[in-house]
């Protein structure tokens, strides 16, 4: 089996797979902490790749758009340990414990590789993932919380983070757009991440851009692709997922219908 999935309850799962690659585009409607035990996993954000290999840990802001790439490595599968940081476990949490700082708009992806309280915290779960029956609630909590305890301590500015409870209200629709676009994303994901409605959102974008939002994400998806071929040096089969296409052919007969000419032609010239 390619891929697998143990859970010790919903919110901390092993994940374990062995196939090339997998590939998903999401809106991380929750914060995720990650152990990455062997294999590398990319994500893709609006303004920057993020590599990660074996021993890497890091978390995901929630309401983050992502692209992530996993695969196995030197002989040996993609596996990480996920656990989920819901936003109303947090605020449980933060009435009993009192947020520094103010809340911050700004969600960075934050590394804390090979960190010894972190991956002892997260290698003490190896051992549940293996057990006959549910893990008790109980001790699931414990280990969340002291996760989340350990991160405000190596990290004086995680409350502002963590405790910032907001959700996504209506946005500069051309900024998000122009940030966001490679990413392969539904139109109601889109309409929530910019505070709008559907009909909302495609009456403001064909105010703003005079056409329909699938046909202008193509356009910007084959501009970046064609830079990233032409002055950046990339590969085809490299750079299609990273702008926001599903699949190596699908990219390439879009990109030669609109540019008369291939991405592997473009390379070789």
């Amino acid at each position: 089996m390619e891929f697998q999935t143990k859970y010790i309850t919903p919110d901390i799962k092993l994940s374990l797979y062995e196939g090339k690659l997998f590939k998903t585009e999401v809106i991380f409607e929750q914060h995720m902490l990650v152990w990455l035990i062997s294999g590398e996993t990319r994500i893709v954000l609006n303004d920057a790749v993020h590599i990660f290999g074996a021993g890497d840990i890091f978390l995901i802001p929630r309401n983050q758009l992502a692209t992530i790439i996993n695969y196995p490595k030197d002989g040996r599968p993609h596996k990480a340990v996920a656990m989920v940081l819901t936003k109303e476990r947090l605020k449980r949490y933060y009435t009993r414990y009192e947020a520094t700082g103010e809340p911050s708009p700004i969600k960075k992806l934050r590394t804390f590789t090979r960190h010894p309280l972190l991956e002892s915290c997260l290698a003490s779960l190896i051992p549940y993932f293996d057990l006959s029956g549910d893990l008790p609630e109980n001790i699931a909590n414990i280990k969340i919380e002291e996760a989340i305890s350990i991160l405000r301590t190596i990290d004086k500015d995680m409350d502002s983070l963590l405790a910032n409870f907001e959700e996504p209200g209506k946005i500069d629709l051309t900024e998000f757009m122009e940030r966001n676009f490679k990413f392969n994303m539904t139109m109601e994901k889109f309409c929530y991440m910019t505070g709008r409605s559907l009909s909302t959102f495609r009456r403001d974008f064909q105010k703003i851009y005079k056409k329909n939002p699938q046909e202008w994400l193509t356009q910007k998806r084959l501009e970046l692709a064609h830079y990233e071929l032409s002055e950046k040096h990339g590969k085809p089969s490299e750079i299609y997922y990273e702008v926001g296409f599903e699949n190596l052919s699908h990219f390439s007969s879009a990109f030669k219908k609109h540019y008369g000419y291939s991405p592997s032609d473009l390379v070789k010239k």
